[in-house]
């Protein structure tokens, strides 16, 4: 198969069907053998009823429910598991990402070897409220994560070759980060493609833009440190709890030094205090740093690697 497509989706009863005879208008013109796997995630209108709908219809539509709203992670995670084409294409289900992009998507895949093309959306029709926090956003996700050539790390129209999707786990809300997830597990070659962004057609968002930027800054956050310190906790939290203990330490001896010549009275100082702190502080961090080294060592997927290929 060439072709697996993705769409998550909440309450859009009013565009799923437009969106897949849209899909299948694209497919049929450029010949592709395909699949559109649609996750609905808790919705409540008549979303299941279409995407049944169009199942009677049509083979080519494949579609998961959710008893309820889990969010889009685990709605990709998912489709992901199921998708069976040799490229897997992923869009939201509003209509803003254009089904027309696919044979570029594909074609970017196949002939140029790309493991991820991620869409970039440069024209945008949303409200400054959704775009100046996804701005900031994707400057500090590129800082964070060194890929360089990404301005849209959140744009849901993205190309995956196959490999990619099965070897990444998606979770919690790490949806907003899937190329730094792939580069992590091994798939470096990561490009870009302006896409098309059209209006809204129905309803409203789904997300609040300030709101998104918070949540997908503290997952940034986590995500860095489980990539970079994951297994190795004790090289950041013994670190930390060393140099705090050597600082308190030396402050410590610095004012008993003081107190030996005559110059002060230790209980007098809040130095006295503030480096006892530092000394508990640090020794707290270093045995942080110790018990998250014995969790890891624990840790059935200590030894999990990435192979990609095995010649016996």
């Amino acid at each position: 198969m060439d072709i697996s497509v993705v769409i998550p989706l909440f309450n859009e009863e009013e565009s799923i069907a437009e969106l897949f005879d849209w899909i299948e208008r694209v497919m049929d013109e450029h010949q592709f053998t395909y699949e559109v796997i649609f996750i609905s995630d808790g919705s409540t209108d008549r979303s299941w009823d279409i995407i049944e709908e169009l199942h009677q219809r049509s083979s080519h539509v494949k579609g998961i429910k959710f008893r309820r709203n889990y969010g889009k992670s685990p709605a990709l995670y998912c489709g992901f598991k199921e998708a069976q084409g040799d490229v897997v294409i992923t869009m939201d289900a509003d209509l803003q990402d254009s089904p027309d992009e696919i044979p570029d998507l594909y074609r970017m895949i196949k002939e140029e070897k790309y493991d991820l093309v991620s869409g970039y959306k440069q024209k945008r029709y949303d409200p400054l409220s959704k775009t100046l926090p996804t701005k900031l956003f994707n400057a500090t996700a590129r800082k964070v994560s060194g890929i360089q050539n990404l301005h849209d790390f959140n744009c849901g129209l993205k190309a995956y070759r196959r490999d990619v999707v099965k070897n990444i786990e998606v979770y919690g809300e790490m949806h907003r980060y899937i190329p730094y997830l792939a580069k992590q597990a091994g798939f470096a070659k990561i490009g870009e493609k302006v896409v098309q962004h059209q209006a809204r057609k129905y309803g409203e968002s789904k997300f609040m833009g300030w709101n998104r930027f918070v949540n997908g800054y503290l997952d940034l956050l986590t995500l860095w440190f489980l990539s970079t310190f994951g297994k190795k906790p004790m090289h950041v939290f013994g670190f930390l709890g060393s140099l705090m203990f050597f600082i308190g330490f030396v402050a410590t001896l610095i004012l008993a030094i003081g107190k030996i010549l005559g110059l002060l009275w230790i209980t007098d100082s809040p130095y006295f205090y503030l480096a006892l702190t530092t000394m508990i502080i640090g020794t707290q961090f270093f045995l942080t740093g110790f018990l998250g080294d014995l969790i890891s060592r624990s840790s059935p997927n200590r030894n999990d690697y990435q192979i990609e290929e095995v010649i016996a």
